[in-house]
């Protein structure tokens, strides 16, 4: 399969599982080591990538980060709140993975975490759903402090490829009593200073072998993949709004449980 092929492949699969609670690095992992791809080389443009996904996020919900922009500008409290909410949930995070960094790099390189994470991550979420008791619906700038400083510290968990960023933040959620549709809409909006923090320090780390192209996967894949995984990321977000409205949690937690033990098995088979 060639580079450029490879791309669309890595792309399609961010863009389908970054926001869902399956853990997107998850699958990228997975996915790198079950076809044979050398997963050195497509560490950063598997992190960079996931930009394309934030932006479908910024796309989505255009008009209420347009508002908090301008209400900033105006000192309205309601914009105050709100970004302070994104930024007590966004500084555990930041602190945990910056002192951290060495050892969260040493488990990506391992496909078999991934796989348990996955059967334990939705274990945990069928558990939630069925003992969590959503509060109200209300806007993420409504939210006590102390609450968004819980998801900030449930989103620790996904620093574990495989447990899910989305995913951890959204049981964390609910588990404190926030309703379904915020607790998915203050995870799409946690993502955007979170993914891009992480992408910041992949892009400095990489930026010698980038800007000098002497590694296999350059700009191009990276501008493949992140284009994909915006037009993909864009379609799955408003499906998965209306779906979880609905249908709740479990069918992911259910997926994920046989998506680690298949991959478990796959792992068993490339290893034999």
């Amino acid at each position: 399969m060639d580079l450029n092929t490879t791309a669309i492949l890595l792309g399609i699969v961010e863009g389908l599982t970054e926001f869902l609670p399956v853990s997107s690095t998850g699958h990228l992992i997975l996915a790198t080591r079950i076809f044979g791809f050398d997963a050195a080389q497509w560490a950063t443009f598997n992190i960079v990538i996931q930009l394309g996904a934030i932006l479908a996020v910024i796309v989505q919900f255009w008009r209420t980060f347009w508002a908090v922009g301008m209400g900033l500008l105006k000192l309205q409290p309601v914009s105050l709140r709100f970004v302070r909410n994104v930024l007590l949930a966004f500084l555990p995070s930041a602190v945990l993975g910056l002192a951290l960094k060495d050892q969260i790099e040493a488990m990506l390189g391992s496909a078999s975490i991934v796989c348990w994470a996955l059967i334990i991550g939705g274990i945990g979420i069928l558990a939630i759903e069925k003992v969590a008791k959503p509060g109200p619906l209300t806007g993420v700038a409504e939210l006590p402090a102390i609450q968004c400083l819980g998801v900030g510290a449930a989103q620790c968990l996904a620093m574990v490829p495989g447990v899910s960023r989305s995913g951890a933040t959204i049981m964390g959620a609910l588990a404190m009593g926030i309703e379904r549709r915020t607790a998915a809409e203050f995870s799409f909006f946690l993502a955007v200073p979170t993914m891009m923090g992480a992408t910041t320090l992949e892009l400095l780390g990489a930026r010698h072998e980038l800007m000098a192209g002497t590694g296999p996967v350059g700009w191009t894949q990276i501008g493949i993949g992140f284009f994909v995984s915006f037009v993909v990321a864009l379609v799955v977000i408003k499906a998965f709004m209306a779906f979880v409205s609905r249908s709740g949690f479990a069918p992911f937690a259910w997926y994920r449980i046989v998506a680690g033990a298949l991959g478990l098995y796959l792992l068993g088979q490339v290893a034999g």
